[in-house]
């Protein structure tokens, strides 16, 4: 047992009203009782004709958790791993994004990666949200009066894993429902946190234990600590005056909580269970003794007459096998409910639980992990009607779709209990008819777009689509329509499409790289018809094969002709579509601890021009070289460098923070974002002009060497303006006079407006390319939001 007392020592933090990435227009701040609502950001008049919506993929990614407000129908939010934060819109039946705008800048990308969310029972307009994507910094708890639209944040003293392994365990946030004010937080690494104030200030639950594990403890685990994995109070949560709470105290907190310690952090913290019990708030706290130890305790859910419903699964998930257990706890015994073991190589786990009413008639949600397929015997989701007595099977082999393999959360809706959803890699599946003995489940995804973009491409004006999609996991993608779900693609399954491109005088021809991921092997492929059709190029280019990482890039300078540079390697190119490679005469890149790869662009004007940019690697490297910029006048086959781009000492950092654009309708007329600034030639690269306005903002304290926004990162050309003195609009993502954002310039890089505004952010913006038939329209990714697009 651990009764050590409670040494409530507090941690300020700074509660701070949300401001563009580099910089923002209000002042509103929370009042003392509760996170307050924004005033409004600023709209920028050169945006206000611009719309702001998303290219229509549907899904793509791994949502972890759904939150439904007990009391108050249909408010329900999803959390993801990479894209933020959703919010469900009963009316348009789809759903909100609600972390697109302030406080979701360039600067603040890594939190969009929510670990957990929290409604106020009391209150639904009230909603917290713990966002970090990876431990290797503190997280922020962001708050919000009006469910999303608007936000207020405090940054949190320990780290937050949204994108970590385990990340749809919890909730790890919980808001006490007879005192709301207070919220408990179970870290990863620093143990359970407790808030008294509405989230603003935070200190650690000693009682439970003080130890923060260190670097080398969360290394040892495979660098993704679990923690306290969740939090549960033992109290009916849907109201103040229901559950164990004393009548005659109508304020008081409640007594009884349990907290799961995953195995890791009862170890560094010298705890000797999984699950711990107070009875009077947090002061002390008791080891439970559990049926089965060294699991992990994804979800813990309780019923409307008390009864715990307990899921004991061995891995951390998304998707853990077994052993694994259900039971049901009633505060002091424990009855096995379900268990699945492996057997015949097959090896269930569990994931999400949820239950709906109480006693012999509970009715229980099993998600059943790491269980891929759909055929007879295969379990998604287990239903039982009778408190886990018998079970039945209501997804697999049902009419609509289905989703197995991370069930990882699933979910009874409180107002019917006929609504079932479950989250899975792909997004959210529902049932509306879930007592049927064949349910039918249907993916419930419109709105929600987290796909990750490596790349995208715009054809010239008059191609029969629109631009290629190169983006993780899901592939490559050839789009002819904004609003509906691609269908051409090169039929690769799970992958990684790191880049596309398109002869210029002949955009049928495409011709596209990638990573199968399932084996991790390079793959090239190729379509004559627009995307039609498509077969494998029939050899790789020297490196291709080894170095499969995202820095490889590739281009297309006429049918059968191409040139593509693997990561960490010498670009080669073919003439006779991939049958044969020739390496070019480019120079390896040097490096140590980091990966590297040329950035290529091909001259639409005139074919036989490639150019080619080598970043230099990274600046903190010291085996990084410098940066250097080559040209080919013989369709990239063989370059020389351009001492002048040298001679002015571009930025040397990787090839994620570095752009290189042609003007297409002018030849030699190249664009280059170097990380920092933004550089013109219009001879090919023989000299160069070094553009004033973009200049990045650095950092402070700790990370003082490290930029918070770079000044340039992508630049893209399209379609010019009617009338302009220059022959294409340029977009610069960068920073300038301080604030970042997306600008363009319409007469040549003489004159620059911001393109986008506080209210469309992103997480920041990854990827970009420019219409060629349509003014003002850009393509662009967010950070895990897929991509998007503007009129």
């Amino acid at each position: 047992m651990n009764r050590k007392h409670h040494v409530h020592v507090v941690m300020p933090v700074l509660l701070t009203t949300l401001l563009a990435a580099c910089g923002g227009s209000s002042t509103d701040s929370a009042s003392s009782s509760s996170p307050s609502k924004f005033a409004g950001s600023r709209q920028l008049s050169a945006t206000d004709a611009t719309t702001w919506n998303s290219v229509k993929f549907g899904g793509g990614g791994y949502v972890s958790g759904l939150i439904f407000h007990p009391t108050s129908p249909h408010v329900l939010y999803a959390r993801t791993d990479i894209g933020g934060a959703y919010r469900w819109n009963q009316k348009t039946s789809s759903w909100t994004p609600i972390t697109d705008g302030l406080g979701f800048g360039a600067a603040e990308s890594r939190f969009h990666g929510v670990e957990s969310i929290a409604v106020d029972p009391t209150n639904d307009q009230l909603v917290y949200m713990a966002t970090g994507m990876y431990t290797f910094g503190n997280g922020r708890l962001y708050m919000s009066s009006d469910r999303g639209d608007h936000w207020t944040h405090v940054d949190l003293p320990f780290p937050i894993g949204g994108n970590n392994a385990g990340r749809a365990m919890g909730e790890r946030l919980m808001v006490d429902p007879n005192l709301p004010s207070t919220l408990l937080y179970g870290s990863r690494t620093a143990g359970l946190w407790k808030s008294t104030d509405s989230g603003r200030t935070w200190a650690q639950v000693t009682s439970l234990s003080g130890a923060t594990m260190t670097q080398d403890q969360v290394n040892a685990v495979g660098g993704s600590a679990m923690g306290v994995e969740l939090v549960v109070y033992d109290t009916d949560i849907r109201g103040p005056h229901k559950g164990n709470k004393p009548a005659k105290d109508p304020g008081a907190a409640t007594q009884t909580i349990y907290a799961a310690i995953a195995p890791d952090y009862a170890s560094a913290a010298g705890l000797s269970a999984s699950l711990y019990k107070s009875g009077n708030g947090g002061a002390s706290w008791t080891a439970v003794s559990t049926p089965v130890s060294g699991y992990h305790i994804p979800h813990m859910a309780r019923a409307d007459d008390g009864m715990f419903y307990v899921v004991f699964t061995q891995g951390a998930g998304p998707g853990a096998g077994g052993p694994a257990r259900l039971y049901k706890f009633d505060g002091s015994n424990w009855t096995l409910l379900k268990s699945e073991d492996p057997l015949n190589g097959i090896n269930f786990g569990m994931g999400g639980v949820s239950v709906s009413g109480s006693g012999a008639t509970t009715r229980i949600a099993l998600g059943v992990s790491n269980s891929w397929g759909n055929w007879n015997g295969q379990q998604i989701v287990q239903l039982s009607d009778d408190g886990g007595k018998t079970w039945r099977e209501i997804e697999a082999m049902t009419p609509g779709e289905t989703a197995s393999g991370w069930v990882d959360d699933v979910e009874i809706d409180p107002s019917n209990p006929d609504h079932v959803m479950h989250v899975h890699g792909g997004g959210i599946i529902e049932t509306w008819n879930a007592s049927a003995a064949k349910p039918t489940w249907k993916g419930t995804i419109t709105g929600i777009e987290e796909t990750a973009a490596i790349a995208v491409a715009t054809p010239p004006a008059g191609a029969p689509y629109l631009f290629i999609n190169s983006s993780g996991d899901v592939g490559t993608w050839v789009d002819t329509d904004l609003t509906t779900t691609p269908t051409l693609n090169p039929g690769l399954g799970w992958s990684n499409g790191n880049s596309a491109d398109m002869a210029w005088s002949d955009p049928l021809y495409i011709a596209g790289i990638g990573v199968v991921n399932a084996s991790n092997s390079a793959a090239g492929y190729w379509s004559g018809d627009g995307g039609k059709t498509w077969a494998m190029f029939a050899s790789l280019p020297q490196g291709a094969a080894q170095n499969t990482s995202g820095e490889s890039n590739l281009v297309v300078t006429a049918r059968n002709k191409a040139v593509w540079a693997p990561a960490n390697s010498v670009p080669s190119y073919t003439t006779d579509n991939g049958a044969t490679w020739t390496p070019t005469n480019l120079p390896a890149l040097s490096g140590v601890g980091i990966n590297r790869g040329y950035r290529l662009a091909a001259d639409r004007q005139n074919p036989n021009k490639v150019y080619a940019y080598n970043s230099g690697g990274a600046w903190w490297n010291q085996w990084s070289d410098t940066a250097h910029f080559w040209y080919s006048t013989d369709g990239g086959h063989t370059f020389t460098e351009s001492a002048a781009l040298k001679g002015m000492s571009p930025m040397v950092t990787g090839f994620g923070n570095v752009s290189l654009a042609v003007n297409p309708n002018a030849e030699g007329d190249v664009w280059l974002a170097d990380g920092n600034a933004m550089y013109h030639s219009t001879d090919s690269g023989g000299t160069w002009t070094k553009l004033g306005n973009f200049t990045s903002l650095w950092g402070s304290g700790a990370t003082g060497f490290v930029p918070d926004v770079q000044g340039a990162t992508l630049v893209a050309l399209g379609k010019a303006a009617p009338g302009a003195s220059y022959s294409a609009a340029i977009y610069v993502v960068g920073a300038v006079n301080g604030q970042c954002g997306v600008y363009r310039s319409d007469d040549g890089g003489g004159n620059w407006t911001r393109f986008n505004d506080d209210a469309h952010q992103y997480g920041g913006i990854g990827v970009m390319a420019a219409d060629q038939a349509t003014y003002g329209r850009i393509y662009f990714s967010g950070t895990g939001r897929g991509l998007l697009y503007t009129n």
